[in-house]
């Protein structure tokens, strides 16, 4: 499903991976799986607009007239630490991509994000670019590691998140009106602590075991 530049994903494989995600019972090791293999699958469609060049291939047994991709190369960059949940999915599925990571903390008084670290490819202003994040709460961090890497010099940008609030959404759309999201879920709305509901919890920690 598509609305403007906003694509929600309704393949039954990721639609029943996601049910299993949001189970509060998943343990740690299924739940990291399961965010992975989503990842693979949502980037088999991300992906789909790659641009291809016609080559001749020699078969075994006569001469084929095939395609490969063309254009940029890809990267992706993951907004630590949830992110990186993602990375091996995306990896699996496109061994050549670039990895760079952008980190960013909110603080506490402001609610506002910061970085505090980033490393990119240096070839990354060649590449389309997938900023990759399991949740788009406020919106907020994603925002604001876009507008970096737009401060970059980096133009050709992607946002690639499991689930989206509608709260996330409008902000993104708002402050990046070009770049399309590709979620796999989209929820209502955002509780007082700025949770998605009815989400999955803290993808983070999920992740990767801790509280």
């Amino acid at each position: 499903m598509a609305d403007d530049n906003v694509f929600v994903f309704d393949h039954p494989l990721i639609q029943h991976k996601i049910s299993l995600l949001r189970d509060k019972n998943t343990c740690t090791k299924e739940f990291r799986e399961l965010v992975s293999e989503i990842a693979m699958l949502m980037a088999y469609e991300v992906t789909r607009d790659l641009p291809l060049q016609e080559v001749e291939i020699e078969t075994p047994i006569a001469v084929a007239h095939s395609k490969v991709l063309a254009g940029k190369s890809l990267a992706i960059v993951p907004i630590l630490r949830a992110g990186l949940g993602m990375v091996d999915g995306m990896v699996k599925l496109i061994p050549n991509v670039r990895v760079g990571h952008i980190g960013l903390y909110r603080d506490p008084v402001t609610v506002e994000p910061h970085t505090y670290y980033c490393k990119l490819p240096e070839d990354i202003n060649e590449r389309e670019v997938i900023v990759l994040d399991p949740m788009l709460a406020t919106g907020g961090s994603a925002s604001a590691a876009i507008t970096y890497l737009k401060e970059q010099n980096i133009d050709n940008i992607k946002f690639m998140c499991l689930i989206a609030s509608t709260e996330g959404i409008e902000r993104l759309k708002k402050d990046h009106p070009e770049i399309k999201i590709y979620c796999a879920a989209k929820d209502e709305k955002l509780n007082d602590d700025l949770y998605i509901v009815p989400g999955l919890g803290d993808a983070g920690d999920r992740i990767f075991g801790t509280n």
